[in-house]
């Protein structure tokens, strides 16, 4: 120690059984020191060596802390409690004994005349060491006392009655009493209630079981950890002054306590099945809630944390709905608040993105609106059928289906009706709108001729009450020719499109020349319907008569016509 005093400020001695020591460790040095911590792990102490240690390390004045990991003290605690007094005030702030094994503990004695070498001390661990208690006299010498950590001992609520007297521990801010037996949360609320500047108390791992509606804690206290306390729910008696709680490993499945100043607030390890109430904690800037049986959450509930700055609902079973994950994907700034994300926030359901993250994971139109979008779908039905029947009903699609069904069984018979049969030179196709020139000019020029052709006009020789397809079919089988009249009004005319219809059908299948074409006024093949494709073809392959209203081209029309009809 002597040769570190002034190179070192962390010092570890291992595994050593220490002599009893009469030299100074300082002897012969100069200040200052370097050296601030001392740490012993794995030794050996007794009565006698522990006593001079004490006395010998109180000439290091820069030493302001020592720690003790698994050493191991024979003896009673009959120490030299006249010489440490002597020696002067210890400079040493922080102290930390973790597993020291003290053979028959039982019969350790309570320090008496130790009392006035803590009255400087400040930090206070004493863990896994079976301690069951801290006399009352030692107790009310810790003035300084502001951490205290009793954590994985055997203190009991009867024993912490003696340890936390009246007048104890007159400073301490914060302790730890976790992992001991203790068993009553409403007599620890009354024995700490004698620690008038206490704000932070642990007393997690401790199985209480119950908890009273109404208890009576320090004045201060702004962190409390009741985590793992086995406690059914949260009472009236958590109080009102906290600004951390932590109650995580209750199985809790619900919280509505009313804690206006509460700030954190820890939930992980329980069985909560939605956030809890934001009214009763208005101020909260952080919620753990993982590890429980979160669904999901909305927008309504996670808006109503103003405050709220970190959200860790990681390592729940997410169902992943639609209202969820379009509030997840369109919520600004919500991966900032979420703690573990994406990597912790996995979908359990639907079955086809189990496992998939929540923030990857994109479900489809129909997934989300499916009554809205099977009633779509049936309203586009409807409105299609609706469609089509107006369609039908404008376009005469029923009697073309019936015109089709005639054209069919037309085709069942012979091409070309026997001599016999025909009572027509030509069958005249016109619109009615060109009626005049029909039936004033071409009928009386081709009637009147010499011989005299026979035309068939629906006006005057279609049968009066037989089916119209039938008299075109017929009337067209009982001709010769067929004299089609086109015009504009002829290639607009309905009328007329049906005749066209049945003439290309029966006529220009025969691959003949039983169609004459007679143009009225001039008119472009691209006019026509295209669906009369071989009408089309025959205007641009074959030669046709146009009318003229010069005299001397009429008579030229005039004997090709007639020559036509005689062929």
């Amino acid at each position: 120690v002597r040769d570190l005093l002034h190179s070192v400020t962390w010092l570890e001695v291992t595994e050593i059984k220490l002599p009893v020591e009469k030299k100074s460790l300082v002897q012969n040095s100069t200040r200052p020191f370097r050296i601030q911590k001392i740490t012993f792990k794995e030794a050996f102490f007794t009565d006698d060596t522990i006593s001079r240690t004490i006395v010998l390390l109180k000439e290091i004045t820069s030493l302001k802390e020592l720690e003790a990991i698994n050493c191991a003290l024979e003896g009673k605690g009959i120490w030299n409690t006249e010489e440490i007094a002597r020696s002067g005030q210890s400079f040493v702030e922080t102290v930390t004994i973790i597993k020291v094994i003290i053979r028959n503990f039982h019969l350790f004695i309570d320090l008496e005349g130790m009392e006035s070498q803590v009255n400087k001390l400040k930090r206070l661990t004493i863990a896994s060491s079976n301690v069951f208690m801290v006399p009352c006299k030692l107790a009310r010498n810790f003035l300084s006392l502001l951490y205290l950590d009793f954590h994985d001992n055997l203190l009991v609520n009867k024993r912490l009655n003696e340890t936390v007297c009246e007048g104890s521990w007159p400073s301490l801010q914060t302790l730890n009493l976790s992992q001991n037996s203790l068993k009553s949360l409403e007599q620890i609320a009354n024995y700490t209630s004698r620690l008038p500047k206490l704000n932070n108390l642990d007393i997690s791992q401790n199985n209480f079981g119950e908890i009273p509606d109404g208890c009576e804690w320090p004045s201060a206290l702004k962190y409390l950890n009741l985590s793992t306390t086995q406690i059914p729910k949260v009472t009236a008696c958590i109080p009102r002054t906290l600004e951390v709680l932590d109650v995580s490993g209750n199985n809790l499945k619900e919280f509505g306590l009313q804690l206006p100043l509460l700030k954190e607030l820890y939930l992980t390890r329980n069985q909560l099945k939605t956030l809890p109430g934001a009214a009763p904690i208005p101020n909260l800037v952080a919620l753990s809630v993982r590890r429980n049986r979160l669904n999901s959450f909305s927008k309504e509930e996670f808006e109503s944390f103003r405050s709220m700055e970190l959200l860790d609902a990681s390592d729940n079973n997410f169902i992943c709905s639609c209202e969820f994950l379009s509030f997840i994907h369109h919520e600004a700034g919500i991966a900032q608040v979420l703690v573990g994300w994406p990597d912790k926030y996995v979908c359990d359901s639907p079955l086809a993105v189990r496992g998939a993250q929540v923030g990857a994971v994109h479900l489809s139109l129909m997934e989300c609106h499916r009554s809205l979008v099977v009633s779509l779908i049936c309203v586009l039905v409807f409105l299609v059928i609706l469609l089509l029947v107006a369609v039908g009903y404008k376009y005469h699609v029923v009697w073309y289906l019936r015109m089709t069904w005639a054209w069919l069984q037309a085709k069942r018979k012979p091409k070309r009706a026997p001599p016999k049969d025909i009572c027509y030179d030509a069958f005249v196709s016109y619109s009615e709108n060109d009626s005049d020139w029909v039936e004033n000019t071409m009928v009386r020029e081709l009637e009147q001729a010499c011989p005299p052709f026979r035309l068939c006009l629906h006006k005057r020789d279609f049968v009066p009450g037989k089916w119209i397809v039938d008299n075109i079919i017929d009337s067209i089988e009982k001709s010769r020719k067929t004299l089609f009249v086109l015009s504009e009004h002829f290639v607009q005319s309905e009328w007329c499109k049906y005749e066209l219809d049945f003439s290309h059908f029966r006529l220009f299948d025969e691959n003949n020349d039983a169609a004459i074409l007679v143009l009225l006024e001039p008119i472009q093949s691209k006019a026509i319907p295209k669906r009369f494709c071989k009408l089309r073809k025959i205007m641009n392959t074959k030669t046709y008569l146009e009318w003229s209203l010069e005299e001397e081209q009429q008579q030229v029309f005039w004997e090709n016509l007639k020559g036509a009809l005689k062929s």
